[in-house]
This record gives C-alpha cells, sequence and structure tokens, in this order.
C-alpha cells in the first residue's frame, strides 16, 4: 500500500466483523490512495448495509470520499430503527432464513423467501426489481452493488434474528394476515370454501377458517396455534401494537 494512512475505528456493535486486532479504539490502516472510505471499510470485514455515519476528523462524510492523510474515521452503526425510503417496506430472505421468513409472516410482515440457493447475483437482482430489504449473514451477498437495500441478521437464533428485524425496522406488525407458507394475503373463507383441504377431526372440531389468496392453502386455529400466539403476543408486547 502506497497511500495515506488513517486510522479507523469501529462502533462496538460492528466489531463483530473485523479481525480480532481492530476490533477495540482507532487502528492505523494503509491504504492504497485511490479507494474510497467505503472500499476501505469493507475491505476491513464491515458491509456497508450495517454503516450509519462515517465520521473523518469530527465530520460526517459520505463513502466516495477519498482518504487523506491521518484522518481519524468514525465508522458508525445504522440508527435504529432505521428509515427505508422510496418504497414500501418489503424484504426478502435468502435460502438460510427460512424460520425467519415464516415468524415475519405470521406477524403479517411482507417477507418473500428463496426457498432454493439461487445465487447471490439473482437473489441482488431480486431485490432491486422488487426493491426489498435484503435479509442474509452473507456479507459477500450484501456487498453487492445491484442490492436495493440489505441487512446483516447477526444472530443464528431464530427468536433473536425475529427481535433483531422488528428492532431494526419497525415493521407495522399485521398478525395472522399472511400465508406463512407463500406470504400471499390471507382472508375469511367458509368452511364449504376449504372442507377439501380438511381432515374429519378438524371438519368436526373447527369452523372459523381463513385461506390464503395465491396458493389457496386453508388455515384454523389448530394444535399448534398456542406456540405460534406465543410468538405473535411477545412480538406485540415488545415492538408495539398491531396495525389495522
Amino acid at each position: 500500500m502506497n497511500g495515506p494512512q488513517i486510522h479507523v475505528e469501529f462502533a462496538p456493535g460492528l466489531r463483530v466483523f473485523v479481525p480480532h486486532g481492530r476490533r477495540s479504539g482507532a487502528t492505523p490502516v494503509a491504504t492504497d490512495g485511490s479507494s474510497t472510505l467505503g472500499h476501505v471499510v469493507e475491505s476491513l470485514g464491515v458491509p456497508l448495509t450495517e454503516v450509519g455515519e462515517l465520521v473523518v476528523n469530527g465530520r460526517a462524510v459520505a463513502v466516495s470520499r477519498l482518504p487523506a492523510a491521518d484522518d481519524t474515521v468514525e465508522v458508525r452503526a445504522v440508527a435504529r430503527p432505521q428509515p427505508v425510503q422510496g418504497a414500501p417496506l418489503r424484504f426478502l430472505l435468502d435460502v438460510h432464513l427460512g424460520t425467519l421468513a415464516r415468524r415475519l409472516r405470521l406477524l403479517g410482515v411482507d417477507a418473500a423467501y428463496e426457498s432454493l440457493d439461487i445465487g447471490d447475483p439473482a437473489l441482488a437482482a431480486r431485490s432491486a426489481a422488487e426493491r426489498r430489504v435484503m435479509l442474509s449473514r452473507d456479507r459477500g451477498l450484501l456487498r453487492r452493488r445491484e442490492l436495493w437495500a440489505g441487512a446483516f441478521v447477526y444472530s443464528t437464533k431464530p427468536a433473536e434474528q425475529l427481535r433483531d428485524v422488528l428492532g431494526r425496522f419497525a415493521p407495522r406488525l399485521r398478525p395472522w394476515s399472511r400465508c406463512t407458507a407463500c406470504n400471499g394475503v390471507l382472508a375469511p373463507a367458509s368452511k364449504d370454501e376449504v372442507v377439501g383441504q380438511l381432515e374429519g377431526g378438524t371438519r368436526r372440531s373447527y369452523d372459523v377458517f381463513a385461506r390464503c389468496g395465491e396458493c389457496g392453502r386453508a388455515y384454523w386455529r389448530g394444535a399448534h396455534h398456542a406456540q405460534l400466539e406465543e410468538i405473535v403476543d411477545g412480538a406485540v408486547a415488545e415492538f408495539g401494537q398491531p396495525s389495522n
């Protein structure tokens, strides 16, 4: 590296991305003289989707700024809740986040999900085409410039992942309004409309149903409803009342 040396300090929440030796305090970093601060930050392991502000020598700057010798760079995390401009808040989840996708849908959050590994270019293209926030634990995917927007999912545990996404983006909650299988919108249905999908015991025991307008799947308050209700009640209690 023949460019200026700068000093970079990461917010505590971002230190999970960087090598152990860079996790505390300002660290000297050699640059090449032509890469932007955004490229420098990404080269150190932090996706720009996770960066809220870059503050150089006390002033907020754009990621396109070129570093100067002895710059002190503070890399801040995104603000929470994080506003998303230019489109309704909708998500796209990669193949590894199926449980999170189903839980978001359970809460009525628009969450598209790729059940197959279609590759990073295709995921990024879909994010851009549908203007969806890409949720992933794949840093390489989140660095793709085609993405409309993205966010790293920090935990590997579905309950923590859900809290992370709800706390970061504050989506409107409309529990029981989406199909957990395909993300379609549910509508009330009579027993006669769904009777072909019901086992004998269900036909005898339940009278209130909903059906997905996309895939036609039927829903009712069955044996697992208590477990799902616990997820919904916990999310609503922590992140606000559901919207109409």
